[in-house]
Parts: C-alpha cells; structure tokens; sequence
C-alpha cells in the first residue's frame, strides 16, 4: 500500500489541524499509525487506530488533544490535531501494519512496513 500524508501548515500555538493519510488501497486490513519526527529527535509514535477503527492509542503528550479517525471505505486516515504547541512542530508521517484483526496495535516504527511521505507542521507565535 502506498501512503500520502497531508494537511500540514505553520500554526500559531493554541490552533488547530487536521492531517490526511491517503491510501492507495482499501486498509480494513491495516492497523493505521501516526508517527513525528522533530529535528534531532528521533521518530516517535503519536497515535494508532485499529484496522477496525475500535480502538486508538495516543501518547501522553497528545492525549486530549489529538484524534486519531479512520474511513475504510475512502482509504483514509486522520489525525485531528487541535490546542497545538511548540512542543508539536515536527514532520508527521502515516504508517501502515498489515496485520490481523486480533492483533495488538503496534508503538514502534520498526513494526510499520509501509510509510508515507510526510507533512510538516510547524507551530510558532
């Protein structure tokens, strides 16, 4: 499957955005992740969405703020991004885990087989 991530911009601290994670194929088979990169830092997990759309998980720092949604039928993902802080300028990437229903939703991007193009969101007064 292939992956496009959009919907970044330059934001003011407090704001809101919503990124879009286009698949080149249905994804009722994939658990969905959404992951960052800030400069100097490593790639860390944001969100994840079971390939059913039954279950999420967020990191710490985004819980409350962030939503991850899915719509299999038009092969997209989301990630709602809303009360936006320095702390969340990075490149934001969709990944991908081909993986069966019982499985558990994965936190680490070694387990992603496929990977978009990112977005980069930037967040600055």
């Amino acid at each position: 499957v292939q992956l496009q991530a959009s919907g970044g911009g330059l934001v003011q601290p407090g704001d809101f955005l919503r990124l879009s994670c286009a698949a080149s194929e249905f994804i009722s088979n994939y658990h969905i992740g959404w992951f960052r990169q800030a400069p100097g830092k490593e790639r860390e997990i944001v969100a994840v969405i079971h390939r059913s759309g039954t279950s999420t998980y967020y990191t710490d720092s985004v819980k409350g703020r962030f939503t991850i949604s899915r719509d299999n039928d038009k092969k997209m993902v989301y990630l709602q991004m809303s009360s936006l802080d320095l702390d969340d300028t990075a490149v934001y990437y969709c990944a991908a885990d081909h993986t069966m229903i019982t499985a558990p939703l994965k936190t680490e991007a070694s387990e992603y087989e496929y990977w978009g193009r990112g977005t980069q969101v930037t967040v600055s007064s």
